[in-house]
């Protein structure tokens, strides 16, 4: 029989009803409450099914009271409560379409019961089960796999992940290399007496034994941090889980880790502080290995020397000193409590505590007080409500290590460490005891004698000063200015100014190397004209005859040392004076070519070098007339004697190269007339009576550069001044200068033209630098023995370049007209436009104004090169960027390092 067409259905009424023909009586199908099981052909009571026509006998099923089956009542609920949670039952096809029909329990064929049947006219189009007698809508159920399948995978699951994670963890070895910054170390700057610092660079970090902490600072952190941390296997089971859910999910793991854990990740290679989940499993396996293989107390140690507290303390005993100004072993409980605190975020408490924000501080503070109290009620429970405010904090320093004298010093000391492969980063890390050749005690004293010298000057006149020690080469103290961060020229080592007559004994020493004697014979005319050179005069245009070298050296006779080099040849005298130290900053000076300003000045000045014409710093002067006091050896300038590491291991010597430059004889001689300049020549403010001393003035043309070098049996200083001003690019209007003599710093290199301009009268070299020296040589030396220089040698044989006179009576005479005759001493130099001979250099580079050989108008670069104090502090501790190389062997000098704001050295 054909299947009948399906009826259009009808509304529904409720929620699950069956579709009901129009103006027929309600249907009530199989699986809705009370209805009946349908009935088709085979189905039980139908055609052909059991207990219908033509059908089986039925076969007796258990029953309700009335008269249904025992699941009846169970699947009438399912399908009732599928209806209610689905809204309804499925629909059937839409009218005019096709489709599957749902079939009963019992065969397929027509469904009888005319109309009103299941699959009549107005019928129902399904019956409320599927083909495996199911509710339609718990069909996603046969999709669920069965219980114990699940059960099965997931204990295979869990044996493979818990087996790769031993296999990890048995695989996973513990770090034997320490982190390259987890022993990181300052370095401490001594003065020779290699008790005081100087300064200390880099990370603060002292290393202690846990037993030098007291039991109250470990409790205190430990406390806070991991209150386990005695009993517990290194890591906390609950505070992993959230750093791995933290890590998975995106953010930024979160704290809870143990000491342990910290410990590895801070110390150990391999474990980095990047957030990712491979570096944390790592950690947490280390940490346990770790926990196994270390006692409690020894990772303890590490911590303590290893974490960071802030305010640039590494470690315990460097938060101590930082905080409390105490070593680690007096900090009370209250003190423990509050460095505890730090440990969570030690740079945000900074940025907070500076600004006055203490509320996160405090409340931490607090915490590790109740903690500890909690932990030791009787050790600590009286602490619990200890203030805040009754903390008594050392007053923490801004890091300035450049600021004042000691940022000289420090740049000149990182500049030749660096020379010799030892880096600033080397400093900051490696934990290195550097000794320097400084005297605290002479830089206090040149420092006051140099302020006191020039209080009231204007602010462009600047003094430079340097002694060495004639033995070995050693600055033992310097001048270059009050405050290294606000005025960065180390004018000492740096400024290179015309030498002037404090060139003549280099002259003298040529003389008598060539064996020609003190009592040789040279007309002192009043001017000379030598080949190549402008004319050269004397002081006053004076004329002095027939004179021998003492009084020549006594009077500064500028033509008696110009015939002297002529007779012994420019290249003898630039040789001693080479060999000597002299002239090396020069070489790093572009207007000089790579040239030693000596050789610069022979080669483009000719005979002017004689009396003075090459740049020269004071440093270089201060150990060249080393070779007058100390029998003719000559030892480059240096400022480091020792470098060691911690433990007392050399790493660095003292470079200390002798060159024999002159004779004894001829280092006595020279002596000897560098001693009649003080008793009775133009140097007689260094007198410093029963100490003898021998010395040289030096003033050039205008009073722009003015020298006093001079030296006892035990120290040699060289003392020099000038004035530098700074003009506009056109130099037609000075610029405003702030208290260190500098304009603006917002001002370009190329927005400034540099002047050296006169100084008072009273500032020449046997005048302001001469009593400058006095006062600072009186103080240094007042302790010294008092040693007497070796006698006149009378080396070499008289070598008159003029027949004597009777009675050679110079024209004017220093005493008669002037007790300083360098004072206005221009006659021999060229004047300021060179254009007066045929001896003057190359026309003036851009940015200056003067002799264009004189390297005091060097001429900074605007590529921001110099000598500066790192921006912010080193961070700063560095050396300042962009500074050239230390001296070396034999080069004595450094680099002028002109800034990018136009400050010349």
């Amino acid at each position: 029989m054909m299947p009948q067409p399906q009826p259009q259905h009808g509304g529904m009424p409720y929620p699950g009803a069956a579709s009901q023909q129009p103006g027929g009586p309600p249907r009530r199908d199989a699986g809705a409450p009370g209805g009946a099981p349908a009935r088709g052909p085979g189905a039980p009571g139908g055609p052909g099914g059991p207990g219908g026509p033509g059908g089986t006998p039925q076969r007796r099923r258990d029953t309700d009271p009335a008269g249904r089956r025992a699941e009846a009542a169970f699947e009438d609920t399912q399908a009732m409560l599928a209806a209610q949670a689905g809204g309804g039952r499925p629909a059937g096809p839409k009218p005019g379409e096709g489709g599957r029909r749902r079939r009963g329990r019992g065969a397929a064929g027509p469904v009888p019961g005319g109309p009103e049947g299941p699959e009549g006219p107005g019928g129902s189009g399904g019956d409320g089960f599927d083909d495996d007698d199911e509710p339609r809508a718990r069909r996603w159920t046969r999709f669920l796999p069965n219980w114990k399948i699940v059960m099965a995978s997931f204990v295979v699951l869990s044996a493979g992940v818990f087996g790769m994670i031993a296999v990890a963890y048995a695989n996973t070895p513990i770090p034997t290399s320490a982190q390259a910054s987890a022993d990181d170390r300052g370095s401490v700057i001594y003065y020779r007496d290699k008790k005081t610092p100087i300064a200390r660079l880099g990370v603060q970090r002292v290393p202690v034994k846990l037993k030098q902490i007291p039991k109250h600072v470990q409790d205190a952190v430990i406390a806070l941090e991991n209150q386990t941390f005695r009993t517990d296997s290194g890591i906390d089971i609950a505070g992993m889980a959230r750093s791995l859910w933290s890590t998975v999910s995106g953010t930024q793991l979160q704290g809870a880790s143990t000491i342990t854990q910290q410990m590895a990740r801070g110390y150990y290679e391999g474990l980095s502080q990047e957030v990712s989940i491979q570096r944390k499993i790592k950690e947490i396996f280390v940490s346990v290995k770790l926990s196994k293989t270390m006692e409690k107390d020894q990772i303890l140690e590490e911590y303590f020397n290893l974490i960071y507290f802030g305010n640039g303390a590494h470690g315990i005993q460097a938060a101590a000193k930082t905080f409390f100004g105490k070593n680690v072993g007096q900090l009370t409980v209250p003190e423990g409590a509050y460095l505890a605190a730090r440990v969570q975020n030690p740079s945000a408490f900074d940025v907070q505590e500076k600004k006055g924000d203490y509320s996160a501080i405090k409340w931490r503070f607090g915490a590790a007080l109740k903690n500890m109290a909690e932990m030791d009620p009787a050790a600590y429970g009286k602490y619990a409500g200890s203030s805040f405010d009754d903390l008594k904090f050392k007053k923490l320093k801004v890091a300035n290590t450049y600021k004042g004298l000691k940022g000289y010093m420090l740049n000149i000391v990182l500049r030749e460490l660096k020379e010799r492969g030892i880096e600033q980063e080397d400093l900051d890390t490696e934990g290195y005891k550097v000794y320097t050749t400084f005297d605290k005690k002479m830089m206090e004293e040149a420092q006051k004698a140099v302020k006191a010298r020039t209080a009231g000057l204007e602010r462009t006149i600047h003094a430079r000063l340097a002694s060495v020690d004639p033995k070995n080469g050693r600055v033992l103290a310097f001048y270059s200015g009050d405050d290294f961060v606000n005025d960065f020229n180390n004018r000492a080592f740096d400024s290179t100014k015309q030498a002037a007559s404090a060139f003549k004994p280099y002259v003298l020493a040529a003389w008598l190397e060539n064996d020609k004697s003190l009592d040789s014979l040279v007309d002192g005319m009043r001017t000379i004209k030598m080949p190549g050179t402008t004319p050269i005069s004397n002081s006053g245009n004076a004329a002095f005859g027939p004179i021998d070298m003492v009084k020549a050296m006594a009077s500064s006779v500028n033509t008696v040392f110009v015939q002297m080099g002529e007779e012994v040849t420019l290249q003898e005298v630039a040789r001693i004076a080479k060999e000597a130290g002299v002239g090396e900053t020069a070489k790093y000076n572009p207007a000089y070519g790579g040239k030693n300003a000596v050789d610069y000045a022979v080669q483009e000045q000719k005979y002017q070098v004689t009396i003075g014409s090459a740049s020269v710093t004071a440093v270089e002067q201060a150990a060249g007339y080393g070779i007058f006091a100390n029998e003719g050896k000559h030892y480059d300038w240096h400022t480091v004697t020792k470098v060691t590491t911690v433990d007392g291991t050399v790493v660095l010597s003292e470079q200390v190269v002798e060159k024999q430059v002159i004779t004894p004889e001829t280092a006595a001689d020279t002596t000897v007339a560098l001693q009649a300049v003080v008793r009775g020549g133009t140097g007689g403010a260094a007198n410093l009576g029963t100490r003898p001393v021998a010395g040289k003035t030096g003033t050039n043309n205008g009073y722009k550069d003015a020298w006093f070098v001079g030296f006892t049996p035990q120290v040699v200083t060289a003392v020099g001044m000038s004035n530098d001003v700074p003009y506009n690019r056109a130099g037609t209007r000075k610029l405003k200068v702030n208290k260190y003599g500098l304009p603006d710093k917002r001002l370009k290199d190329s927005q400034i033209l540099w002047k050296e301009q006169p100084m008072p009268e009273f500032i020449g070299g046997g005048g302001t630098p001469t009593q400058i020296w006095h006062d600072y040589m009186q103080a240094v030396t007042a302790k010294d023995e008092v040693l007497q220089f070796p006698p006149r040698a009378n080396t070499g044989t008289r070598n008159n370049l003029v027949t004597p006179t009777p009675t050679p009576t110079p024209t004017m005479t220093v005493e008669d007209e002037n007790p300083f005759p360098e004072n206005g001493d221009d006659g021999g130099w060229p004047n300021d436009d060179n254009d007066g001979g045929d001896g003057g250099g190359p026309g003036e580079p851009e940015g200056r104004e003067c002799l264009p050989w004189d390297g005091s108008c060097d001429v900074g670069n605007d590529d921001g090169t110099g000598n500066e104090p790192p921006n912010g502090e080193l961070e700063q501790n560095g050396g300042p960027p962009g500074t050239v190389g230390a001296p070396g062997t034999p080069a004595a000098a450094l680099v002028p390092t002109p800034t990018a704001s136009g400050r010349r050295p």
